[in-house]
């Protein structure tokens, strides 16, 4: 089971490099006016209009590869591993205090001794 994951990661990867190398091969539509001025675009590799189909199609057979390999890794990682619920009805339950009431008096000392906010016609304390 392993060893099969690791085979599919390794194809996952090679098919991502083809699809990054094969796109960066490929000349934009842009590069057609050009090589029809005389830009020198017919001494590719290729030849003139030869590398439109061969890598077009190449991209898409890496990335019919890469989606493969990336359903099979969904696969394999949730194998298993079937939800019966939400995410959070697996949490473990924790017991929180309650809160204290607005206007009940609390037990903590600290709590009580905050001083109370300034009114509102104390303005004219405030250093401008």
């Amino acid at each position: 089971m392993h060893s099969l994951f690791t085979i599919i990661v390794v194809v996952q990867v090679l098919s991502a490099l083809a699809i990054i190398g094969l796109v960066l091969l490929q000349h934009g539509k842009g590069a057609d006016m050009g090589a029809a001025f005389g830009s020198g675009a017919s001494g590719s590799l290729f030849g003139a209009t030869g590398s439109s189909n061969f890598l077009s199609k190449s991209t898409g057979l890496a990335a019919a590869i890469f989606f493969s390999a990336t359903l099979a890794l969904a696969y394999l990682g949730n194998k298993g591993a079937i939800a019966t619920g939400g995410v959070m009805e697996n949490l473990p339950v924790t017991s929180a205090p309650a809160p204290a009431a607005a206007g009940a008096a609390t037990s903590n000392p600290a709590a009580a001794a905050v001083a109370p906010a300034p009114a509102a016609g104390n303005a004219a304390q405030i250093p401008k």
